[in-house]
């Protein structure tokens, strides 16, 4: 099999560099506050919240807003079990994907000696 074709088969809402950041970000510690997230990320506020709103709208994250001490507002977001799994697809499709292409590789290299 191609591995070219495979590609084009991953879950492009969380292949997005950005998306795909914070996607692995909540993997890793399962609930994140919004500014912890973003120095994480690097992202801007804008950014950020755009793509959370992709990821959330994708059910692949959970928003949570409240306020500290009445006035100071908080936003926490962590991953569902869906995206959790999404994620865990992602990075099995990634890890297939290298193979097919190590395997490939070898195989045009005797094909088509250099």
């Amino acid at each position: 099999m191609m591995p070219f074709k495979e590609m084009a088969r991953l879950d492009k809402l969380i292949h997005e560099p950005a998306r795909l950041s914070i996607m692995s970000a909540l993997e890793a510690c399962s609930m994140a506050e919004f500014l912890f997230l973003q120095e994480l990320t690097g992202l801007t506020k804008g950014n950020m919240s755009s793509h959370l709103s992709k990821l959330e709208k994708a059910n692949y994250v959970l928003i949570g807003k409240s306020f500290l001490r009445k006035k100071i507002p908080q936003t926490t977001i962590q991953i569902t079990p869906t995206g959790s799994q999404a994620l865990i697809e992602y990075w099995k499709q990634i890890d297939h994907i290298r193979e097919i292409t190590k395997q490939w590789s070898q195989e045009t290299s005797i094909a088509f000696p250099g």
